[in-house]
C-alpha cells in the first residue's frame, strides 16, 4: 500500500521557526480569503492577511497567529514568511486583551495624531489572538481536538 502524500510546511518569521513538519493540509487567511492547501498543489505565491493558520496532521490540528506575510507553494513545500507568527499556545491572552484594550479606546478617542486604519488593524490582529488561544483553551478543557 503506498503512503498518502504530505506537505513539507514550514512557518518562519525573522526571529525563528515557529512550525517545521510533514503535515497533510494547510488552511491558511489569503487576502482574497480562506485557502486549503493539499499535497500536488499548483505553485502559488500569494500574500496573508492577518489571521489564524491551521495545519492539519494525521488527525490533529495546530493552530497558529499569522500577522500577514506570504505564503509560497513549490512541489508539496509550503513555505510562509510572516513577520509575527505565534503557535495557539504561546499566545500571551493578557497582552492581546490590552492590545485590544489599547486599539478600542484609539478608535473611540481618535485624537488627530492616531491613524485610524492602523488602530483598526491592531484591533483585529489581537481579536484574531484572543479567539486562537480562547479555542485552543477550550479544546483543552473539552478533552481533545475537534475539526474546523
Amino acid at each position: 500500500m503506498r503512503a498518502l502524500a504530505k506537505l513539507r510546511f514550514e512557518i518562519v518569521t525573522a526571529e525563528r521557526v515557529v512550525y517545521s513538519d510533514d503535515v497533510d493540509v494547510v488552511i491558511a487567511p489569503g487576502v482574497e480569503g480562506q485557502m486549503g492547501i493539499l499535497p500536488s498543489h499548483a505553485p502559488l505565491l500569494t500574500m496573508l492577511q492577518p489571521g489564524e493558520l491551521v495545519v492539519r496532521k494525521e488527525g490533529e490540528e495546530t493552530a497558529m497567529f499569522v500577522s500577514g506575510g506570504f505564503l509560497e507553494v513549490l512541489q508539496n513545500r509550503v513555505t510562509v514568511l510572516a513577520d509575527v507568527a505565534e503557535r495557539a499556545e504561546e499566545i500571551d491572552i493578557a497582552r492581546a486583551e490590552e492590545a485590544k484594550r489599547r486599539a478600542e479606546e484609539r478608535l473611540r478617542e481618535h485624537p488627530p495624531e492616531v491613524d485610524l486604519a492602523a488602530a483598526e488593524a491592531a484591533l483585529r490582529r489581537a481579536l484574531v489572538r484572543i479567539k486562537i488561544a480562547e479555542r485552543r483553551k477550550r479544546r483543552a478543557s473539552s478533552g481533545g481536538a475537534q475539526g474546523l
